[in-house]
């Protein structure tokens, strides 16, 4: 039983390839499978290897995709705290809620505000509003500088 495993056979499905045993004294070499189904033999390629191109670093994408520039931060910040600062929510501004609800809460520290309290109301509302300016921003400023509404 121990001979017919050592010996070549071939292997159902494989057509004519045949699989041979490598002996433990031989010298270790790869066991190449061979198939009438391949054309070519294919080699493995670890894809971290790449990363030797570029310089030691793997990257998929450009390496500056955010494109981050403090002009952007700036103006978006000042562009939402102004309009969000005017007192329009019963004679309050909504930066001015946001504060208050931040003082009302500090105010009983070790506990944190409940579900029910409009300081998440606020919070969200507050920053939602200074995300989409601080997007529109990035668009709008990036786009002018690199061209994209030149006609």
């Amino acid at each position: 039983m121990a001979t017919t495993f050592a010996t070549a056979s071939t292997v159902v499905g494989l057509g004519t390839s045949s699989l041979s045993s490598p002996s433990r004294a031989s010298s270790p070499k790869k066991v190449c499978l061979n198939s009438g189904f391949l054309k070519s033999p294919v080699t493995t390629r670890n894809p971290l290897s790449l990363a030797q191109i570029s310089g030691g670093k793997f990257t998929c994408f450009e390496r500056d995709w955010l494109r981050t520039d403090f002009n952007v931060i700036g103006f978006g910040l000042i562009g939402w705290i102004a309009p969000s600062s005017i007192p329009v929510i019963n004679g309050k501004s909504l930066t001015g809620l946001l504060f208050e609800s931040i003082g009302t809460e500090l105010a009983h520290f070790p506990t944190g505000p409940p579900l029910t309290s409009p300081f998440w109301l606020w919070m969200v509302t507050w920053h939602l509003g200074l995300f989409i300016t601080l997007t529109f921003g990035q668009i709008g400023f990036k786009g002018r500088t690199e061209g994209y509404f030149d006609k």
